[in-house]
């Protein structure tokens, strides 16, 4: 069995497990912040915590394993190239954007959310962005 086609493949399932939490979570925030009762309020809070915690963080670190298990195998040398400086700066944003999400998880957590729905809404968008140009970079390697 080739080696680098089963990294690739085990990345590529971590990262679309990392990233349908990334797209999830604050959609739960979005509904989590409309809502007024106390029952509902603390089955979100469960929600939140396990997908975070169970599902985000896990894939999250198996996205960077494998990703890291990925460029060893092509050669180190492959980080002149700036398509893979471009895809690493982006996944280093998507993995901020992930500590960012446990910061507001911790607040809803704390009952101490004071941002909109519309915020979180807002930020919702932040992953799309990043994955439509890390797929665009790491397809057609353009530079």
């Amino acid at each position: 069995m080739n080696s680098y086609l089963l990294f690739k493949s085990l990345h590529l399932i971590a990262v679309i497990s990392w990233m349908a939490g990334l797209l999830y979570l604050p959609r739960i925030f979005v509904y989590h912040s409309e809502n007024n009762n106390e029952i509902i309020t603390s089955v979100f809070k469960v929600m939140e915590r396990k997908l975070f915690y169970y599902i985000m963080t896990p894939a999250m670190i198996f996205s960077w394993i494998f990703g890291l298990v990925l460029i060893h195998e092509i050669g180190f040398q492959q980080l002149t190239n700036l398509w893979l400086q471009l895809k690493l700066i982006l996944v280093l944003g998507l993995t901020a954007y992930h500590f960012y999400l446990g910061l507001l998880l911790n607040q809803f957590k704390l009952d101490l959310n004071k941002k909109s729905s519309k915020f979180y809404r807002y930020i919702n968008e932040i992953p799309t962005l990043m994955l439509i140009l890390i797929v665009f970079i790491v397809i057609f390697k353009p530079l």
